[in-house]
């Protein structure tokens, strides 16, 4: 009796083993955080000191997530997938924030410019 009781809890405890370890590839995290990637480096994040720390996390992430998955950690490689993907939106977020106080500078100096050229030649009083 103790044997089928023992026999028991042994198949219980593997089959829960077995269970947990089938973790699903990442495969539309790693697009999505590919793609939030992409994003960032065309808007020029890379080039931008405010973000280009998180261009490179990201992209570290992404190289230690596709290592996880060849070594069969989907769980570990989906967390740093995510990571990435957020490291690459805040570096988005980032570039297009400095682009913008970019343009609102050119559009300022260009406003300033005009008012100057128009008080000169006697447009404004």
């Amino acid at each position: 009796m103790k044997t089928i009781w023992t026999l028991a809890i042994t198949t219980m405890a593997l089959s829960t083993a077995a269970c947990g370890a089938s973790f699903p590839e990442p495969t539309q995290r790693m697009a999505d955080a590919e793609s939030a990637h992409r994003s960032a480096l065309e808007l020029g994040a890379g080039n931008q000191p405010a973000a280009q720390l998180h261009v490179k996390l990201a992209e570290e992430q992404m190289a230690r997530a596709k290592t996880r998955i060849t070594e069969g950690d989907n769980k570990a490689a989906d967390s740093l997938l995510i990571r990435s993907k957020a490291d690459s939106e805040l570096a988005l977020a980032l570039a297009r924030e400095q682009n913008a106080n970019a343009a609102k500078k050119t559009a300022t100096d260009q406003s300033n410019t005009t008012a100057q050229t128009n008080a000169s030649q006697g447009a404004v009083q």
